[in-house]
């Protein structure tokens, strides 16, 4: 049961920074000028796929604090690392960011931690 604390921590934080980054991505920049950003913001807020993504963090919270009844945190901590590969995959899916050989040598080199470090 523990390893589903921590697959529901790393995918919902995952959720979060994906739909926060497309919404973002549809709202435009941030405006220069305080009472704009201010606007914006509050905007954003009240946006629904922004606030589930606030809602994902907070569970991913919860899950984490059921994770650590079941593990040390120096066992688990490492696993978080799998959402920088899932955010990697994923913002190049969604978002056409570029995936580029340096990002996957560095992914690799998380997922060769990950194995070390659960050992």
């Amino acid at each position: 049961m523990g390893y589903l604390y921590i697959a529901a921590t790393v995918l919902l934080t995952v959720y979060g920074q994906m739909v926060l980054k497309w919404q973002v991505g549809l709202a435009g920049p941030l405006p220069d000028a305080s009472a704009e950003k201010l606007l914006f913001l509050l905007r954003m807020l009240m946006n629904p796929w922004v606030l589930s993504g606030f809602c994902a963090a907070f569970l991913a919270s919860l899950a984490w604090m059921a994770a650590m009844t079941k593990f040390q945190l120096s066992y688990a901590y490492p696993f978080m690392s799998l959402s920088f590969v899932l955010v990697l995959f994923l913002s190049g899916l969604f978002f056409r960011e570029p995936v580029t050989v340096v990002k996957l040598l560095g992914v690799c080199l998380i997922v060769l931690g990950i194995v070390l470090g659960s050992r």
